[in-house]
């Protein structure tokens, strides 16, 4: 209750914050945000007995990304957090514009606003909707996205009680989604990247329903999921698929039924998305962004175009090359940026951040081993997914401030593991302290037997 009583004060202060500092936009952000999160905590509490916890922690989430979103509105930071913000605000007013007949196709900022294809178009849509019902106003649209990225928190809890089945872990995971910096900073502006981490959970959460049962809500949600994630980064829409596919191609043994579940399952789901235009889309994207050639470009202008860039002159394209960055690759996605080569303020402030991600390894390696040993066939799809994606960002991330941003797309299922490993740590801590409590009454038995002896 007092928790609650804090976040309410909180949401409180940081609602006439926005009204006060930022008016009149705040009235229309806090009007997005008073009207998604109800929905958002009635749903969260229908399908779990933990209803003060996924409202709680939904609501210290928002108020995080809230509030650092407030402060970057106000000081007008978003060239220093997130400069594809700008880009998502003019190109969404141009397409809202548009709609309202104010511009035509005549318009080549327009007629790359309404293309469907390529990365990140479905951006642009969703801000030209929110442009169209408020105006041009990148406040309420950042604080649409804050309410995804907070949803993503109970959202975690969900998805880690289904893979390990521990209330306890699925609550720790959550935790370090609401409040890990990195995961607060992308998901409180007008970026892909929080709404793109709520939707690959959504999916993986979706497809371990569908594992244990038909069910038709799940799989069009899934549909759904698959659909955003197509529309915001489409490359990571083929490696969820497959991640799909594979964990149901897995679990095709057993009995005729659970087979048949299974097999019409992925029958619909590839119904679903030939309705929605993604098969066909995804096939033209695949030929045009997906060739080794256009990979490689696209890495080297990565890897140039930044002063944290690395292993600029390599090509990927061959198997040397490959070979050669893949194990580099690997670590700077997951551990960079290092203390030694940080050459800005801006990598200077996530240095805290870096060395607590660190002091999680063994915690992770311990939670891995775990799942890999007692529950693989309930982490299959995460486990999947989460191994594509980080094969594919270690060979094509150029510098060091992209891997860091979109290591957040791996974390967000790394945190799960991480928490196995944290309760494995503390259970097995407590075993000690037990049976060194067992012994010391032992010896004092074994005395006073002695004594009276």
């Amino acid at each position: 209750m007092r928790d609650k009583f804090i976040i309410a004060v909180c949401l409180a202060l940081i609602g006439i914050g926005m009204l006060t500092v930022a008016f009149p936009e705040g009235a229309s952000a806090i009007l997005i945000v008073l009207a998604l999160s109800p929905a958002a905590i009635f749903t969260f509490r229908r399908f779990t007995s933990e209803k003060d916890f996924v409202t709680t922690i939904f609501l210290a989430a928002l108020v995080a990304r809230l509030l650092l979103g407030a402060f970057i509105h106000v000081l007008d930071a978003r060239e220093f957090f997130g400069p594809d913000a700008t880009t998502y605000d003019f190109l969404g007013w141009r397409l809202a514009e548009y709609w309202n007949g104010n511009a035509g196709l005549e318009d080549p900022m327009v007629r790359r606003a309404l293309a469907t294809e390529g990365p990140g178009w479905g951006m642009y849509y969703i801000t030209a909707a929110i442009y169209y019902v408020f105006g041009k106003n990148i406040f309420a649209a950042q604080s649409f996205c804050a309410v995804f990225g907070a949803a993503t928190a109970p959202m975690v809890y969900f998805c880690a009680v289904t893979v390990v089945a521990n209330k306890k872990v699925a609550k720790i995971a959550a935790l370090f989604v609401t409040f890990f910096p990195a995961m607060v900073l992308w998901s409180s502006q007008l970026m892909k990247d929080g709404l793109v981490i709520f939707l690959l959970v959504l999916a993986m959460t979706m497809v371990l329903r569908l594992h244990a049962k038909f069910n038709l809500p799940a799989l069009l949600t899934l549909v759904f999921a698959l659909f955003g994630i197509f529309s915001l980064r489409f490359y990571i829409f083929y490696m969820v698929t497959a991640a799909v596919v594979g964990s149901f191609v897995v679990g095709l043994s057993g009995s005729v039924p659970a087979m048949a579940r299974r097999t019409a399952v992925l029958i619909l789901v590839g119904i679903g998305l030939t309705y929605l235009g993604v098969i066909r889309n995804a096939t033209v994207d695949l030929e045009r962004f997906g060739t080794i050639e256009q990979l490689q470009a696209s890495r080297s202008d990565l890897a140039q175009s930044a002063e944290s860039g690395f292993f600029e002159d390599v090509d990927i394209s061959t198997t040397e090359g490959a070979v050669t960055v893949l194990p580099i690759g690997f670590l700077y996605l997951m551990f960079a940026p290092f203390p030694w080569e940080m050459s800005n303020f801006r990598q200077a402030i996530t240095l805290p951040e870096v060395f607590v991600w660190w002091a999680l390894m063994p915690l992770l390696v311990s939670g891995l081993w775990f799942a890999l040993r007692h529950r693989l066939r309930a982490a299959m799809p995460v486990l999947l997914f989460t191994l594509m994606l980080t094969i594919a960002y270690s060979l094509f991330q150029g510098n060091v401030g992209t891997a860091y941003r979109q290591r957040t797309q791996i974390q967000v299922f790394l945190f799960i593991f991480v928490s196995v490993g944290w309760v494995l740590f503390q259970e097995n801590r407590e075993n000690r302290r037990l049976e060194r409590a067992a012994t010391e009454q032992r010896i004092e038995r074994a005395l006073k037997q002695r004594r009276m002896v």
